[in-house]
């Protein structure tokens, strides 16, 4: 349902590799050696315990000052313009201090390369999202749409942002890691709320796959963002318990 046609051209299928391996990274699932069995995974930290949202979107750094939290806060801004007017593929991190009026030097002092740079824009997008209404009249399957359509339409208004992360998160960098975690754990957590009582590890675990799955497909091109939330309502049908052939 969300894969694509097994004819595609070399380029294309890279592109898939990429789209499966950052799937299992950015939800916290994949090691570069293998894919720990779901129930393994919980037991090893991946708690279906819905947990509290961060109080501030800071992932590393601490006691910054108030001109500090705002020098940051420029540069991400920046990096979004730059993005929008020139695209990843020019995006630097001095172009980008250099449209928020800051030295390269005082920029690199927060933020060691482009890719991480542009993985806190989606962090922060994420942290920043509202919580999706959690009405539990509802059943679970609805539920988990609704914050699955929440989650896969963050970055839908603005392409070059959305190409800029796909490509952004699948970088190495220790920074990076740390913040797909982040990003991994935000998205577990709203999807267990959603859950509720029925956060089975399993089904919590293949829903992390589907949405970041999914955005990765609609990263690479293989699908629009706006076929998001139909494709993912079909896929929560087939993964959440309780549903009536």
């Amino acid at each position: 349902m969300l894969g694509v046609s097994v004819h595609a051209s070399g380029q294309q299928s890279a592109k898939l590799v990429d789209a499966a391996n950052l799937a299992g990274l950015v939800s916290g699932h994949m090691s570069s050696s293998a894919i720990a069995p779901l129930r393994e995974r919980t037991q090893l930290g991946a708690s279906t315990a819905a947990a509290q949202p961060l109080d501030s979107p800071e992932p590393t750094r601490s006691g910054l000052s108030a001109k500090q939290s705002r020098t940051v806060e420029n540069l991400i801004a920046a990096a979004v313009e730059e993005l929008r007017f020139g695209g990843y593929e020019h995006l630097t991190v001095r172009n980008v201090a250099r449209r928020a009026g800051v030295a390269p030097a005082t920029a690199y002092t927060y933020f060691t390369s482009r890719e991480h740079l542009v993985t806190e824009v989606f962090w922060r997008r994420l942290w920043a999202l509202p919580e999706t209404p959690v009405d539990r009249r509802r059943s679970a399957v609805n539920r988990v749409s609704a914050t699955m359509s929440d989650l896969s339409l963050l970055v839908a208004d603005e392409p070059e942002l959305a190409a800029a992360c796909t490509a952004a998160m699948l970088a190495t960098d220790a920074e990076v890691a740390l913040l797909r975690d982040r990003i991994g754990a935000e998205m577990r957590r709203r999807l267990s709320t959603a859950l509720g009582d029925q956060a089975d590890p399993d089904v919590l675990g293949t829903l992390e796959f589907v949405i970041s799955g999914a955005l990765m497909h609609a990263g690479v091109g293989h699908m629009t963002y706006s076929e998001l939330p139909l494709y993912l309502a079909r896929a929560v049908q087939l993964v959440v318990p309780g549903v009536t052939k």
